[in-house]
């Protein structure tokens, strides 16, 4: 009997302390009853309750919680029927009030978004529905965060998970979608030819002007050119003209005879000659050579010598023998 005993209080001994000692883990807290009435609420850690008197009521998860929200059929603004489901986002704040102010949390929350969910969609359009989800989020947030303020629940943020349109409507999205590209494509080529014919139209009209300015420049140095020519040939005309009036034939002599060699020299040079000129005389040439020797040397000298006779002036060619080249 006495073995009897000692085992029976042993076993009383391990249920008062398995009733009496809690372990709450991280992340979780419990309420604590007593006859049934809420006391207090357990943090995370190791507590010994009173036996027989206090019991744990319910134990609350603190973490943050995922819960979907099921697929439903909303009928928007302009009376098209949309398939709608979310997700929510939630943490329990105060656990007593997630316990004891709402029967079951988790269903609730659920309820309350659905019926918030065809609430805001149906008052919008289906283009609004569809391009404006983070509107339809922040306002379905707002409300559900004020309604389960009470329950101790913080609602983090509500995620429109998908919109279905019907079959019809999303062909004719489709369409529309591909005629806005295929607008856009054909305004950004236009865009770009229109682009492309100002650069061509600039390219040419520079091109225009530094070829204008080149051959303004290069007519400039023509001008230059000729202007200079004629101010030697006007030179040398005077000078011979001074030398003829002082008498000196030779002057004469070197004039014609310079003005002979460049004729016959662009006989000679041209590209469609295919006859060379010889003359038959060539001893006005050579008195005409001499004539030019006498007036170099007369320059050279301070002037032409009185007793030196000048000589005759090269005669015209009387004949022409032709050379085939």
């Amino acid at each position: 009997m006495a073995g009897a005993i000692v085992l029976i209080l042993l076993v009383l001994a391990l249920i008062v302390v398995f009733m009496s000692v809690k372990t709450v883990p991280q992340g979780h807290e419990y309420t604590v009853e007593r006859f049934g009435r809420y006391m207090r609420t357990l943090k995370p850690g190791i507590t010994i309750l009173t036996p027989f008197v206090e019991t744990v009521g319910r134990r609350i998860n603190m973490m943050e919680q995922v819960l979907p929200v099921p697929q439903q059929e909303v009928i928007t603004k302009d009376n098209v029927s949309v398939q709608v489901d979310a997700i929510v986002f939630i943490q329990v704040m105060d656990a007593a009030a997630a316990a004891y102010r709402v029967a079951n949390l988790s269903g609730a929350i659920t309820q309350l978004v659905m019926t918030n969910l065809r609430t805001v969609v149906g008052s919008m359009e289906l283009d609004e529905v569809l391009s404006n989800r983070d509107h339809i989020n922040s306002r379905l947030l707002a409300v559900i965060d004020e309604a389960t303020g009470p329950w101790g629940v913080k609602v983090a943020r509500i995620e429109i998970k998908d919109l279905q349109p019907p079959p019809d409507i999303t062909n004719a999205m489709t369409r529309q979608m591909k005629a806005e590209r295929e607008r856009r494509a054909v305004i950004t080529e236009a865009h770009g030819e229109k682009q492309a014919a100002i650069a061509r139209a600039e390219g040419a009209k520079q091109s225009a002007i530094l070829q204008a300015e080149g051959r303004k420049e290069a007519a400039f140095r023509d001008a230059e050119a000729r202007e200079r020519l004629a101010a030697a040939e006007a030179q040398a005309t005077k000078v011979v003209s001074d030398a003829i009036e002082t008498g000196s034939v030779n002057a004469l002599n070197y004039f014609v005879a310079q003005k002979y060699v460049e004729a016959f020299a662009r006989l000679a040079e041209s590209s469609q000659q295919r006859t060379v000129i010889v003359p038959a005389d060539f001893g006005g040439i050579a008195g005409s050579i001499a004539g030019i020797a006498e007036l170099v040397r007369g320059a050279q000298g301070g002037g032409a010598t009185a007793g030196g006779g000048p000589s005759a002036p090269p005669r015209p060619p009387t004949a022409a023998s032709p050379t085939r080249s």
